[in-house]
């Protein structure tokens, strides 16, 4: 049985904030597929399928980048949506965002963000987080589709 590797779905407005985010991701050794998003409405619909139900991402190996202020929905709608859906509810999302606002931030977790981190960062510690995730990936067994 070959695995598949993570997919990276990075869900970004900002085009300079991907390309740092991309290249840090690159520079910490992580090769792992990247598919990028500038709004939410593409991002859930590559997500969730075009019915909505997020059956096409169902087994897959996903890792989600998340900003918060995205130009068509908010990231916490998405992370809502994301964590609330039975097909996706165990895909890391990483919220990676401008806003520090110690309200919005609990919101994410109690919602069910893993990690939380705001910009401008220390590219060199998100790079190793990101680093660390993909060792995360490697050493645990994604559950096979039902």
């Amino acid at each position: 049985m070959s695995e598949l590797p993570v997919e990276i779905v990075m869900i970004e407005d900002d085009g300079g904030h991907a390309r740092l985010i991309e290249k840090n991701i690159r520079r910490a050794g992580v090769n792992n597929p990247i598919t990028p998003f500038s709004n939410g409405t593409d991002a859930v619909t590559y997500l969730f399928g075009g019915d909505g139900s997020g059956l096409t991402s169902k087994g897959k190996p996903l890792l989600v980048l998340l900003d918060l202020n995205l130009p068509d929905m908010t990231g916490v709608e998405i992370l809502g949506r994301i964590k609330s859906n039975e097909h996706l509810k165990r895909v890391p999302v990483v919220v990676l965002t401008t806003t520090d606002d110690a309200v919005e931030i609990q919101r994410c977790y109690d919602l069910g963000c893993n990690v939380y981190i705001t910009k401008p960062v220390n590219y060199d510690n998100f790079a190793n987080a990101i680093r660390q995730l993909g060792l995360f990936f490697s050493v645990i067994q994604v559950p096979s589709p039902d």
